[in-house]
């Protein structure tokens, strides 16, 4: 009996390319990987529209959704709007609750209006923003998986993540984090895989991890 392929879409986080899923490997008898890119938003586009646009661009039907950082938080919306065989985040949250002080105080105080200029002017501050401050160790390294420097969709992700409003758990979804994630800490966070030092880049040097374990979780009921 031939066995059905299972599509899987893997989305990137905020402003960075497909290129953070090079290394990421599915046996090919089972799975077949497809990688989303960021499109520009529309003005003052919800996030939940946002969301059914990037769906629709999924023709498969039961798929799995993979999303990293700010994708993980898209890729639970777009779970809203189509059927899904399973949902997993990876260096993300799964509510607004899990986002850490920092990001609570920006939204309170509407502090994040004022980073977009400084982001798009400065590649450094960028990635530090997206992957955590220890990066710029290796800046070189990560420009090539930085894509976007649009202000007007910078604006609008930072905001999104920020004002995120999502109040509860979406039921069955996986989330992998890594217990030395700068952006979004653990201690925010329940119910969760646990990856021993993983930060907030994990997709790209743990890879192997994700490679020997994503087909078993995708396969688990």
């Amino acid at each position: 009996m031939i066995q059905q392929i299972i599509h899987v879409y893997l989305m990137p986080g905020m402003a960075a390319s497909s290129k953070i899923f090079e290394n990421i490997e599915l046996p090919s008898h089972q799975f077949e990987t497809h990688c989303l890119e960021w499109i520009p938003p529309f003005d003052n586009e919800s996030i939940s529209n946002y969301a059914l646009r990037m769906a629709q661009k999924i023709k498969e039907i039961d798929v799995v959704l993979i999303g990293v950082s700010f994708g993980g938080i898209l890729v639970q919306e777009m779970s809203k709007h189509i059927k899904v065989r399973k949902l997993i985040i990876v260096s993300s949250v799964k509510t607004m609750h899990e986002l850490p002080k920092r990001m609570k105080f920006a939204k309170a105080t509407k502090a994040y209006k004022l980073l977009p200029t400084q982001l798009v002017n400065n590649m450094d501050v960028l990635a530090k923003y997206a992957f955590g401050k220890n990066v710029i160790k290796r800046i070189d390294l990560y420009k090539k998986y930085l894509s976007i420097n649009d202000s007007n969709y910078l604006s609008w992700a930072i905001e999104k993540i920020v004002c995120w409003n999502q109040d509860t758990v979406i039921p069955d979804i996986i989330h992998i984090q890594g217990e030395n994630d700068p952006v979004f800490p653990t201690k925010h966070m329940s119910n969760y895989i646990s990856i021993s030092k993983g930060t907030h880049i994990m997709i790209i040097n743990k890879y192997k991890w994700f490679n020997e374990n994503l087909p078993r979780i995708i396969l688990e009921k």
